[in-house]
């Protein structure tokens, strides 16, 4: 088997058409097209982003193939990812990565989308080693997982609700910050104060998560006031209001690292996912490992929101695993880890 495969993944999930080539472990080239046509809706339309996947597909895919120096017919493999994410977005994606490697008779790899996130903390050094602990922290999901090597996952606990960018992206609509939520309330909260509202943590066995009751309570605080007070409230202390709802996200996430650091005696973290370009988790992230003498890997803000890198790297380590896919892989929209 050829150790240093030519791989061109392919990601469509949710609203971003993203193509990329690895060689090997070493990226060649990252494509990612961006919907922005979801903003005037607070989030994404399913159908519009099937179909803006359909036509931006092909010139995505070639300008990845164009990118890394290579025709179609260099390839070693085709991925894509077949779940979890929308079903319309999947079957673009999942659709043309088979057609293509069947065309040019190379094994396709099916990826599963919280996989690449896993395995995006692989795309550029320094790379943490085998087993670590990884922080899946995105819109959809959020997980705390032990990987090992030879591509193997063990879910240490994951939200029993709400994902933490999920909670971002409805809590600020209530502040009336905007889509996506996750950066607006990052940038929201620089100038806020967090101890402005002690806004609850559910308290949960194990590292489950729970932020339902984060986002009720927030509805429950601002339904309290009058509609004069609330708007002199949201006038005045949007910035406290991001503040606080962002550090009751990030405790949770922060407690949960440094229980299972202490309890596993791994010293090796990645958090990954939309939402691990949060500052403030990124800053108490970097304090937690500093002090429990761990070391901490974040990939590049480029490759914590969807992109196709991480699904090309992810299938660069099933194919060292020997895992590949069979033609009739489908989407799995509501797959899991």
């Amino acid at each position: 088997m050829n150790p240093s495969p030519r791989i061109l993944g392919i990601e469509t999930s949710c609203d971003d058409t993203a193509s990329a080539v690895v060689e090997g472990a070493t990226l060649r080239s990252s494509v990612v097209s961006s919907q922005d046509l979801h903003a005037a809706y607070g989030g994404v339309v399913p159908e519009l982003a099937s179909r803006d996947h359909q036509r931006l597909i092909v010139p995505v895919v070639q300008q990845a193939l164009q990118e890394a120096g290579l025709e179609r017919d260099a390839l070693d493999a085709v991925a894509a990812t077949y779940g979890p994410g929308l079903a319309g977005s999947l079957l673009v994606g999942l659709s043309f990565a088979k057609a293509l490697a069947l065309g040019l008779g190379v094994p396709f790899i099916g990826v599963n989308h919280l996989e690449g996130h896993i395995y995006s903390a692989h795309i550029a050094p320094p790379r943490p080693p085998f087993p670590y602990l990884c922080l899946v922290v995105s819109g959809g999901h959020t997980q705390l997982i032990r990987v090992e090597d030879g591509f193997a996952h063990t879910v240490m606990g994951r939200t029993r609700d709400d994902a933490a960018g999920e909670a971002f992206d409805k809590i600020a609509r209530l502040l009336r910050l905007g889509y996506p939520g996750g950066p607006a309330i990052d940038q929201a909260a620089t100038d806020g104060d967090p101890a402005f509202r002690a806004f609850p943590r559910a308290s949960l066995e194990g590292y489950d998560f729970s932020f339902s009751g984060l986002k009720t309570s927030v509805l429950y605080y601002l339904q309290d006031h009058e509609d004069d007070a609330r708007e002199a409230l949201l006038a005045d202390h949007t910035a406290d209001l991001a503040a606080a709802v962002q550090q009751a996200i990030v405790d949770p996430l922060i407690d949960a690292l440094r229980r299972a650091i202490a309890e596993t005696g791994i010293r090796d973290v990645a958090i990954v996912g939309g939402v691990s370009a949060n500052r403030q988790l990124r800053a108490e992230a970097r304090a937690l490992c500093a002090a429990a003498d761990a070391r901490l890997y974040i990939p590049d803000p480029a490759y914590c929101t969807d992109n196709a890198a991480m699904i090309a790297v992810t299938a660069f380590h099933k194919w060292q695993a020997g895992l590949t896919s069979p033609l009739s892989l489908t989407a799995e929209p509501a797959l899991t880890l």
